[in-house]
C-alpha cells in the first residue's frame, strides 16, 4: 500500500473521530435508558436499605459484603492475589460486554458494574461535600475558555470549561438545534469567555512565553552539559588512542 497523503491522512482521522463520537453518544443514550429503567422500576436503595444489607437489584450481589477495603495488588498474599483473579474473571465473564465503569463501597469488595447495577445512595456528608464543591465556589468568567463544538449531527455549539484544560474533557452534550445528546467529533478552543479589552489574553501569552523561555534555557543548559561530556569522552578516545 502506497503512503497516505495529507488529505487521506486528514479523512483517516474524521471517520475515526466521527466513529468515536458515535460511540459516546450510544453509551450516553444506552445508560441514560438504564437510569431511566432503574427509576421506573424502583431499582434504587434507600439508605436503610443499603444499611439493613440489601443486595444491589441489578445484578443481585451483596453491597456492603463485610470484606474489608481490598489490599493493593503489590501487598497481597499469594491467596489473596489468587482470590482476586478468580473474582475478576467472574466479574468479566458476567460484565465484560457492558463497555462501562466499575464502583464499589468503601470496606467492601464485591464489584458492581456501572451499567447493570444501579449507584447506592449517598450519605449526607457524602452529599454535603458534593454541594459545597457544586455550590460553595463560583468560578470567575475570567477563568473560563469558550470552545466551539462540532457534533455528531453537524451543528456547532459554543460551550465554556475551565482554563486549566488543555483539551474540551466532555465527548457528549445537549445539542440545542435537534435537541438531543450528541457526541462531539470536534471541539475548537476559541478563547477567554469574557476578555472584552483582551487583558487576558495578554496575561494568558505572557504566562506561556515566561513558561516557554525557562523550558528553553533549562535545555539550553542540558545541551551545554551534553556538549560537555561528548568533548570529555572524546579526550579521553583520543589519549588511549595515543
Amino acid at each position: 500500500m502506497g503512503k497516505l497523503t495529507e488529505e487521506q491522512r486528514q479523512q483517516r482521522a474524521r471517520a475515526g473521530a466521527r466513529r468515536k463520537a458515535l460511540q459516546a453518544e450510544e453509551d450516553d443514550r444506552r445508560q441514560e435508558e438504564k437510569r431511566e429503567q432503574w427509576q421506573r422500576e424502583g431499582m434504587y436503595l434507600s439508605r436503610e436499605e443499603l444499611i439493613a444489607g440489601h443486595p444491589c437489584r441489578g445484578c443481585g450481589e451483596p453491597i456492603l459484603d463485610g470484606l474489608g477495603d481490598r489490599p493493593p495488588l503489590l501487598r497481597m498474599t499469594s491467596e489473596e492475589r489468587a482470590e482476586y483473579d478468580a473474582e475478576e474473571a467472574r466479574y468479566k465473564e458476567r460484565h465484560g460486554e457492558c463497555r462501562a465503569h466499575r464502583w464499589t463501597v468503601s470496606g467492601s469488595r464485591t464489584q458492581h458494574c456501572g451499567h447493570c447495577c444501579p449507584p447506592p445512595p449517598m450519605g449526607e456528608e457524602q452529599a454535603r461535600a458534593i454541594a459545597k464543591i457544586l455550590f460553595g465556589h463560583k468560578t470567575d468568567k475570567r477563568d473560563l475558555n469558550d470552545w466551539d463544538l462540532t457534533l455528531t449531527c453537524d451543528h456547532t455549539v459554543r460551550r465554556t470549561q475551565h482554563r486549566d484544560h488543555q483539551h474540551y474533557s466532555t465527548s457528549v452534550v445537549q445539542c440545542p438545534t435537534c435537541g438531543e445528546r450528541r457526541g462531539v467529533i470536534e471541539a475548537a478552543l476559541v478563547g477567554p469567555t469574557e476578555d472584552s479589552d483582551g487583558k487576558v489574553q495578554q496575561e494568558r501569552l505572557a504566562t506561556e512565553l515566561r513558561a516557554a523561555k525557562a523550558k528553553l534555557e533549562r535545555q539550553r543548559k542540558a545541551a551545554i552539559k551534553t556538549e560537555q561530556r561528548i568533548a570529555d569522552i572524546a579526550k579521553e578516545l583520543g589519549g588511549t588512542q595515543g
